[in-house]
């Protein structure tokens, strides 16, 4: 793995560090960390030059979040949370999804904006980016966490799709919506159990990563993103502050 250098712009102790331990027990638990990994140590401490004194300027406030993941972030390697959004529903949907590692936030990613959209197609959009993420983790070799507060799309690729399939992908009672997605989404699903473990969670409880993913969700829907982009830079407290879902 090619080594790489770590900016604290707002922890226990700021600066640019070259190991991951390190740069974790500085930011871990820490209300407004601020960080970003960088490939060389040049960009590191440019980086970290450009944002200190921004960031000494800036007022911290306390987080309101509970916790950063739910249940033991010990036991995976990776936790992704997804969500989706849509305003009005039916009307501009988005998706959004948050990476952690160690418990500590990593990655961001929102867009897949639809027009045309509705709750439950951004919930799957957002479930299926998830799940292609988990795919190249698990080829890596990766123990996967899913997290997901939508029961409907959990459901549909855990529950009710093996026995869609059975019935040649027909329900009683009338057609399977957003079948396509569900259908993809399924057969990606039971290829990476059993690594990949999915799970509910409540959403707007003060989950640090379902908070996180609903506003890159939101962010998808009021920017009109289509293509699924990685947001930067981490700044939790400041994502945090923008528009819900």
């Amino acid at each position: 793995m090619a080594q790489k250098f770590y900016v604290v712009w707002a922890g226990r102790q700021t600066g640019v560090f070259s190991d991951w331990e390190t740069t974790r027990s500085l930011v871990h638990a820490f209300a407004g960390a601020r960080y970003k990994a960088f490939p060389t140590r040049a960009e590191a401490e440019q980086a970290f030059r450009a944002g200190a004194s921004t960031q000494a300027r800036a007022a911290a406030k306390p987080s309101t979040i509970n916790a950063p993941t739910a249940g033991d972030a010990t036991k995976f390697d990776v936790q992704i949370y997804c969500d989706g959004a849509c305003d009005p529903n039916p009307g501009n949907a988005g998706s959004g999804m948050v990476v952690y590692r160690g418990g500590l936030v990593q990655e961001l990613w929102y867009g897949l904006y639809n027009p045309n959209g509705t709750n439950n197609t951004a919930e799957l959009n957002a479930l299926h980016q998830a799940l292609l993420y988990a795919k190249r983790e698990i080829a890596g070799g990766a123990s996967a966490q899913i997290l997901s507060d939508s029961k409907y799309s959990i459901n549909c690729i855990s529950v009710w799709a093996p026995g869609w399939e059975k019935k040649g992908w027909k329900k009683a009672g009338g057609e399977i919506k957003n079948l396509e997605i569900i259908k993809t989404s399924y057969a990606l699903y039971t290829s990476l159990l059993p690594q990949l473990t999915l799970t509910h969670v409540s959403a707007h409880v003060g989950t640090e990563g379902n908070e996180l993913a609903d506003r890159m969700a939101m962010l998808a829907v009021l920017t009109k993103t289509k293509d699924f982009r990685q947001y930067e830079p981490i700044d939790v407290q400041q994502i945090l502050r923008m528009r819900a879902g």
